[in-house]
């Protein structure tokens, strides 16, 4: 992901949640609308969201420590988590909470000019977060669908903006309709049903963030692209023969561990060997700059157990090596 295309796309959905959150509160003083009341805590629950999301952002750049060695990338995908615990909380609960009262005790809308109006704000202000968050989407994106981008996307801040955005779009629509129906029909259950819609779609979101990230978590390998560049990388055809087996994964959104057991002939030096390591760690680091932590480990491969059909892979130093 880039940095900074992510951080524009944070900064903007954070100055609209902001914007919207206060003028949606105005709209709640002034009509009594609990959409309005449950759209509001939603804008304020993304602003603090927006707020993690660059908080982890800035201590993911810490240096390694001899503590953590690997470095501090993965804060990204904790603040990332605690956004979508957020998002179902503060923002889905609270929703489905405030529609309940709402329908179990309707009454009807006063002023409604202010929150169509404020509803029609939100709806323009947060079309061009959507906007921006798309924009930056797109140029990382590349032929993926949406929902693969979501799915396979290793930085989790744009993921997170975008459903949000969309979210919040989608909302103000159920807003905007449970207000219209409320002052069509003069019962306010109508606004109590627009804001258990508004609930649930926010429920719904932060368990799709929350799935996405808790992987992203425990760790998740390289791409299909980047594990075919290395293994392209690693083989020069003459020190390095082929390729045992190896491991990859993610310490951060842009940082990546690289761990291979690579075959080299029986008659070669060890300085040979060593001299064919670093060439092909820095023929890895050319093909995919982010695979940042190398270690390649050389051994001689028995093509006798490979024919037998043992899986080298299976262990560490298997039956496909020596």
């Amino acid at each position: 992901m880039s940095a900074s295309g992510g951080t524009r796309a944070i900064v903007a959905a954070l100055a609209a949640n902001l914007a919207i959150a206060v003028a949606k509160f105005v709209a709640f003083v002034f009509s009594g609308s609990s959409s309005m009341l449950a759209e509001s805590v939603h804008s304020l629950a993304d602003s603090g969201n927006q707020g993690l999301l660059l908080l982890g952002g800035k201590k993911a750049q810490r240096e390694a420590t001899p503590q953590h060695p690997f470095g501090y990338g993965r804060e990204r995908y904790i603040y990332a988590f605690l956004v979508s615990i957020i998002l179902f909380s503060v923002g889905g609960m609270f929703a489905l909470y405030e529609g309940y009262e709402k329908i179990k005790h309707p009454h009807p809308i006063e002023d409604w000019w202010w929150p169509i109006g404020v509803l029609v704000f939100a709806i323009i202000a947060e079309s061009f977060s959507f906007r921006t968050a798309i924009k930056e989407s797109n140029e990382l994106r590349g032929s993926l669908t949406w929902s693969q981008f979501v799915k396979r996307a290793k930085a989790p801040e744009l993921p997170v903006v975008l459903l949000e955005d969309l979210g919040a779009l989608v909302g103000l629509v159920l807003a905007l309709g449970g207000v219209g129906l409320a002052l069509l029909t003069g019962d306010g259950v109508w606004d109590g049903i627009g804001t258990l819609a508004i609930g649930t779609l926010l429920i719904l979101i932060a368990i799709v963030l929350a799935v996405e990230t808790k992987s992203l978590l425990l760790g998740e390998a390289a791409g299909l692209e980047e594990i075919e560049k290395i293994k392209t990388a690693v083989v020069d055809g003459e020190t390095v023969t082929g390729l045992i087996h190896m491991r990859t994964l993610h310490l951060g959104p842009e940082e990546l561990l690289v761990a291979a057991k690579i075959a080299v002939r029986h008659e070669d030096s060890a300085a040979t060997v060593a001299a064919a390591i670093d060439a092909a760690e820095a023929r890895i680091r050319e093909a995919v700059p982010i695979a940042r932590v190398i270690y390649l480990e050389p051994d001689i491969y028995s093509e006798e157990a490979a024919a037998a059909g043992h899986d080298p892979a299976a262990t560490p130093g298997g039956p496909g090596a020596h």
